[in-house]
């Protein structure tokens, strides 16, 4: 007799009324990164929050090991026919999902996005291998100090550093610890995730928005996606970096709120 397993659910939170906005967070976080931008979405969305596996309190299975796997665990929470709307490894997962669960995805917003993360001779708006490798080799001996860093590459050069730096580590602690195996999950989908060849497939309006000062995805990886893309429209936060959600809040607001009003029956509410 073959035993079926039935793995436990990944956390969902959902907030307001409306079109379904799923939101997914970046690497080492959690749904709280979030917290500044909810209530006002909530007014026109319902806002649906969640943990990627094995991050906040999400549980460890379900597990991911690319792009594609991480995808399928998030997949029965976004439902169908949603505005996803994704930051970093967050934003690669959307475009993922489009691709292989076209009626899941019905527009996007991509934050700090970009379709291949590393830089090669090809792709020069990455990060450099040797820095994602001395991550992935500082994880087991270090834990906490390789997020911390992880969180103050995020805020390099944003005129609001030391603030948005304060807020992202509050965000990490308010729901523990990620779990190890998970963070080097991730590093992982970073290091292999390439998918220029593959948007220009994706057909829903997207909105693409990037920090000017971003160090992790250069806003020019940004426009190279917008344009890679079928119908996206490219939008810059001025001196912000990698979390402009937080830095800038009400800038960033102002550009997602413009996209999502256009789309049809998302009339934003007083």
């Amino acid at each position: 007799m073959n035993e079926v397993r039935h793995e436990p659910a990944l956390h969902v939170q959902a907030t307001g009324n409306g079109p379904r906005l799923v939101m997914l967070h970046g690497w080492a976080l959690n749904s709280h990164v979030w917290d500044d931008v909810v209530e006002p979405l909530a007014r026109s969305f319902t806002v649906v929050r969640i943990d990627l596996p094995g991050h906040g309190a999400s549980p460890w299975p379900p597990t991911f090991d690319d792009l594609e796997s991480l995808a399928r665990a998030l997949a029965p929470h976004v439902g169908d026919r949603s505005i996803v709307l994704g930051w970093s490894i967050g934003a690669q997962a959307a475009m993922r999902l489009a691709l292989d669960r076209p009626d899941a995805v019905r527009a996007m917003v991509l934050v700090a996005a970009t379709p291949r993360f590393l830089a090669n001779a090809e792709w020069p708006y990455g990060v450099e291998p040797a820095v994602l490798e001395e991550f992935a080799s500082r994880l087991h001996d270090d834990h906490e100090g390789t997020v911390r860093d992880f969180l103050a590459l995020q805020v390099r050069g944003d005129e609001r550093a030391m603030e948005t730096l304060r807020l992202l580590r509050r965000r990490v602690l308010a729901a523990g610890a990620t779990h190890r195996a998970a963070l080097a999950a991730g590093l992982a989908v970073l290091r292999t995730t390439d998918l220029r060849e593959e948007i220009a497939q994706i057909a829903v309006p997207a909105l693409v928005i990037s920090g000017e000062h971003d160090r992790l995805t250069p806003p020019q990886a940004s426009r190279e996606l917008a344009a890679g893309l079928k119908r996206a429209r490219y939008a810059q936060i001025e001196r912000a970096a990698h979390a402009p959600f937080i830095s800038h809040r009400d800038s960033f607001l102002r550009e997602v709120e413009q996209f999502l009003a256009r789309l049809p029956g998302t009339a934003a509410r007083a």
